[in-house]
């Protein structure tokens, strides 16, 4: 490891750090395992998993060598890398009543913006060319929301005056929606929300032809029943948002507390992750089985995410959900859960 150079823990991660935000796909993987030595020797939830795991840090070569922690681990400990207090930003999972939820330290608020930037940057285009509309009103009742947080910061980037929150206030909403639509100034529209307010929305008394007339509309689905309305097949519901405000295909954002890169899909249900993360899959009846895309396959396993600006936290997550690979490489589909796992709130639909 790099200490043998005299280096400190300080210096080692400020300059995993630089590399984090720039990195290209050609060094992701060499990136990655430098990661995994670090937190494997600094964060002592993941350095005392691996060791009952009986594993070997440097005998690591490979990103489908890597034991990637269970989701779990989020609910019960503090996972953080060379941090021994609480962080300023503390994201939390949603959760029924009783039911133990996810707790993710936010350590480099800077690190989080720049990267979930640059993924929006590179999927869409830069933030001051939308007008941003979050339709969240579960996420808005908690102030502990990594995606509220998110589009927070997406919005005061956008410098729109249209550009807001919204919790039952619909009409505003529309309203908003109807001047975008008569006075066109060049910006795109994002219109982003939660599953069941969306439906809400759609299937509501209120006149939307008008959302026909707006340029560049992307509706972006985050997924979530919340236990609002009744879970349908992601088929059904884009089939009925994409009828009711004209659009012709309705996006998606993969992302959880647990994770501080995103994905983005464009339509169909086919992510594309962000420069920072990287799924893998894992077999369903053995998750130390790990594929990536390169050796192909178009079963079905558990998703396995390396997110690297989980710098502070740990990179390396087992998650529960199942997916498969998509046909271009470093896509990737969500199909559903494992039937053993809790119902939280991650931007997931059951397929």
């Amino acid at each position: 490891m790099e200490l043998q150079n005299n280096k400190s823990i300080a210096e080692i991660r400020a300059g995993l750090r630089e590399r984090i935000v720039t990195v290209e796909p050609a060094d992701f993987e060499p990136l990655a395992l430098r990661v995994f030595r670090f937190q494997a020797e600094y964060n002592p939830v993941y350095k005392e998993y691996i060791r009952h795991l009986g594993i070997d840090p440097s005998a690591i070569h490979a990103l489908t060598q890597v034991p990637f922690l269970p989701i779990q681990f989020f609910k019960n400990h503090r996972v953080a890398t060379r941090h021994y207090s609480d962080a300023p930003v503390i994201f939390q999972s949603s959760g029924t009543t009783g039911q133990a939820t996810s707790h993710h330290h936010l350590y480099d608020e800077p690190l989080y913006k720049a990267i979930s930037y640059r993924i929006f940057q590179h999927s869409y285009s830069d933030l001051n060319r939308f007008h941003i509309l979050a339709l969240l009103p579960s996420y808005l009742e908690r102030n502990n929301s990594s995606l509220v947080y998110m589009m927070q910061h997406f919005i005061e980037e956008s410098e729109s005056e249209y550009s807001g929150f919204y919790l039952n206030n619909t009409a505003e909403l529309l309203q908003r929606l109807r001047h975008i639509a008569e006075n066109r100034d060049g910006r795109g529209v994002l219109l982003l929300g939660v599953t069941f307010a969306l439906l809400d929305l759609a299937e509501s008394n209120f006149d939307l032809s008008f959302m026909r007339d707006i340029e560049h509309l992307t509706v972006m689905d985050t997924g979530g029943m919340k236990g609002r309305r009744q879970e349908l097949l992601r088929e059904e519901v884009h089939d009925i948002l994409t009828g009711s405000f004209g659009v012709p295909a309705i996006h998606s954002e993969y992302g959880m507390t647990e994770l501080l890169s995103q994905g983005y899909s464009h339509g169909e249900g086919l992510f594309t992750p962000g420069h920072s993360m990287r799924v893998l899959l894992r077999d369903i009846n053995d998750p130390f089985a790990i594929s990536d895309h390169n050796l192909g396959s178009s079963k079905t396993g558990g998703i396995n995410v390396v997110d690297l600006a989980n710098l502070d936290t740990c990179s390396f997550i087992e998650t529960q959900d199942l997916g498969r690979f998509g046909e271009k490489h470093g896509t990737f589909y969500v199909m559903g859960r494992f039937d053993n796992s809790d119902i939280r709130g991650c931007n997931l639909m059951v397929l």
